[in-house]
């Protein structure tokens, strides 16, 4: 079971005395397990039982200074995370899931992790509660949203009372876990030891082309028009579709960063671009066109150097033609099967003009970067996207463009 990562949550119930036994099972199984608990949990259990037995710091604040120089430890770990596993889970907490309330550390880490990672809760509490409108109507709402659900036993209960809402047997939660991994995660087994196991991604195997950078078109020998787009989001993507085991062919114009160690093709023009990416079509699972591609080029190209004292005072004219959309192209061109991911740049009203664009585009998913102070995208390491689709908006702090192709990637593989 190694590389198989459990985050256990922990919440204010009182059968959360019984947590360290479920930790104890985990690792005994083999997990590599890390804890997360709410404030009234330390009222039950202690992070340095926890910590002692699963080896790994235990997080119990949002803000903790043990990760503060980490930026969002929440999202790492949320990438790394197999199943999440909250037991005990009490009313509080599965209220907050229910309704997005992100407001503790183990909340807001079940919020960040990526669609397709399973979740896993044990409710506990007094039946009185179990049975409460509100409560089961919080409990309803999970289950629609994926949720596994493990329910609480019939029998005696700590207010004296008997009923249900008793923790299950540690044996049922253990046996219950590796139920959900068994289904949810595909594995292969690492030729140097078969008993290394990791999850397959859904991008293993898939054909991924991602166009990346800036076109150039030529006004004459020795000069172009461009862009500022250093092709780093691009190639972050890239890296991140290798990892997850994706087939990748780059498409890209001219860049001064190390290219990724994938089947690469060099173009300079909007025309040539669009030439290599239609010869890929029929070839290609995943479109990501990250490119800046010029939307205009000059009519006529000059052969040689425009030479100033040829031209009229000092002033030059450049007719310029509208380049081929190449999003647009392969939109209008897909398969069924085939996923489109375009970007935009926008400078005001991203949402309104990103979803013209996904609709006109015939995207299936488009990232928006809004440009302004707050966000230099081109050259940066740094990017803050909005991803859209026709259903839904979700917007992200800035971060890493690493970070960033991890959030799109997932985001495209929950429509595989």
């Amino acid at each position: 079971m190694k590389n198989i990562n459990i985050v256990l949550g922990i919440c204010g119930s009182i059968s959360a005395y019984k947590s360290p036994l479920i930790l104890r099972e985990l690792v005994k199984a083999g997990y590599d397990v890390n804890c997360i608990i709410t404030s009234s949990s330390k009222e039950f259990v202690t992070s340095g039982t926890l910590s002692n037995l699963s080896k790994n710091v235990v997080i119990e604040d949002l803000y903790d200074k043990q990760f503060s120089d980490d930026g969002a430890w929440h999202v790492k770990l949320a990438h790394k995370c197999d199943l999440l596993l909250i037991a005990p889970c009490s009313a509080a907490t599965i209220g907050k899931l229910a309704n997005g309330i992100c407001d503790n550390a183990l909340t807001t880490f079940a919020m960040a992790l990526p669609s397709d990672t399973p979740i896993a809760i044990c409710p506990a509490m007094d039946y009185t509660m179990w049975y409460n409108p509100i409560f089961q109507e919080n409990l309803n709402k999970l289950e629609e949203f994926g949720y596994n659900i493990l329910e609480p036993e019939t029998g005696e209960l700590s207010s004296g009372l008997s009923g249900k809402g008793r923790l299950p047997e540690i044996s049922k939660i253990i046996d219950f876990t590796k139920d959900i991994l068994n289904k949810n995660s595909s594995t292969i087994a690492n030729e140097d030891n078969p008993t290394n196991k990791t999850k397959i991604s859904k991008l293993n195997g898939k054909s991924l082309l991602i166009t990346a950078g800036p076109t150039k078109e030529k006004i004459d020998d020795v000069r172009y028009i461009s862009n500022f787009s250093s092709g780093k989001m691009g190639f972050a993507i890239a890296n991140e579709a290798l990892k997850r085991g994706a087939l990748v062919t780059i498409v890209s114009g001219p860049v001064e960063i190390a290219k990724p160690n994938t089947n690469y093709i060099s173009v300079e023009s909007a025309e040539q671009m669009k030439d290599a990416v239609m010869e890929l079509q029929n070839e290609t699972d995943i479109f990501i066109m990250t490119a800046a591609v010029s939307d205009y080029r000059p009519k006529y190209k000059f052969e040689g150097k425009i030479k100033k004292e040829n031209q009229v005072k000092d002033e030059i004219k450049i007719d310029l033609v509208e380049n081929p959309d190449i999003l647009k192209i392969v939109g209008k061109n897909k398969s069924p099967n085939q996923i489109v991911v375009g970007f935009a740049l926008e400078s005001e009203n991203e949402i309104v003009n990103g979803r013209k664009k996904l609709i006109s585009k015939n995207a299936d998913l488009i990232v928006i970067n809004k440009s302004g102070k707050d966000n230099l995208v081109f050259g940066s390491d740094f990017n803050k996207i909005t991803i859209i689709d026709k259903k839904y908006e979700e917007e992200f702090d800035s971060m890493t463009k690493s970070d960033c192709a991890i959030e799109i990637l997932d985001r495209i593989e929950s429509k595989i």
